[in-house]
């Protein structure tokens, strides 16, 4: 299947970002997720095939899932339901109706593993986004408890690290403490049952927004490869970096040819494309119980 990395719609998107793109129906708004592939903030010419679909089915499930714990704006991803103009093939299972809420503008990082950032963080500091963590902990090992590190929201650039009283300071004190205990809440859901199918998620990214009442609502995409690092239990071993069901193989790829990271972006082979799209959809059918193709 050929990757499909640009929508062509003769409605134009309100916001296009790297993956997807945002358009406004008046009191509701489509989300669209393409095969683009974003890397270290730069947008490759090879797209990842059926990772549209993957972002969409994925998010869709934990929408259901944890609906009974929080609204969220998530309305439907059947073609049927979408306006006329937006009832086209190349939506079918990459795009979702929402509803519009104003959108909260911080990114809710929950952790609940040393990895990434939060690693590099702890060699330097022997803590993780200013929270002191014990001594002597490896790559990867599981954090004594899930820790919420926020960070702001970028629409350009790089979103950066703050406490939770720069949060605070950002947002209010209630709002703020009302995104953590969700995001904390949604992560130990999701982490126990993905657990059960053999999955840890490492640390994950929630967003929300709230009503015309000011009541919080979970928005954006949930859980997914894009948003969270996924690995396979049978494979964990702390003390290095895990196999992940995301673009972690491309990561690895652009520092081994030591690429600086900046335009123009070099070529992705194949093989590391399609072994990509194959932890993709690994990851949906695995979330799911669902097979994807």
């Amino acid at each position: 299947m050929q990757p499909l990395t640009q929508f062509n719609l003769a409605v134009q998107p309100i916001k296009q970002g790297k993956v997807r793109a945002l358009y406004d129906l008046g009191d509701k708004l489509l989300l669209a997720a393409t095969d683009r592939l974003s890397a270290f903030d730069q947008i490759f010419a090879e797209g990842i095939p059926y990772k549209g679909q993957v972002l969409t089915g994925i998010s869709r499930y934990w929408f259901e899932r944890t609906a009974a714990r929080i609204k969220n704006h998530f309305l439907s991803a059947e073609l049927k339901d979408f306006p006329p103009e937006f009832q086209q093939k190349e939506l079918s299972g990459r795009a979702m109706l929402v509803r519009k809420t104003k959108v909260v503008p911080i990114e809710c990082i929950v952790r609940g593993y040393l990895e990434g950032s939060g690693w590099k963080d702890y060699q330097k500091t022997g803590a993780l986004c200013g929270q002191q963590l014990p001594k002597n902990l490896r790559q990867g090992d599981r954090l004594p408890e899930p820790l919420f590190t926020p960070s702001t929201k970028a629409d350009v650039g790089h979103d950066e690290n703050i406490s939770a009283a720069q949060m605070n300071s950002l947002i209010g004190q209630d709002l703020g403490e009302q995104i953590k205990q969700k995001s904390l809440e949604l992560y130990a859901l999701a982490a126990q049952d993905a657990l059960a199918k053999g999955l840890i998620i490492a640390d994950t990214k929630f967003e929300f927004g709230q009503d015309e009442r000011g009541e919080l609502i979970l928005i954006d995409e949930v859980l997914t490869p894009d948003s969270s690092r996924f690995w396979d239990i049978k494979l964990y071993q702390p003390g290095q970096s895990q196999q992940s069901f995301d673009k972690q193989f491309v990561r690895d790829y652009l520092e081994s040819i030591h690429w600086n990271k900046e335009p123009p972006v070099p070529a992705l082979p194949p093989d590391l494309v399609q072994k990509t799209s194959e932890k993709y959809r690994e990851a949906y059918e695995r979330i799911t119980g669902q097979k994807l193709i």
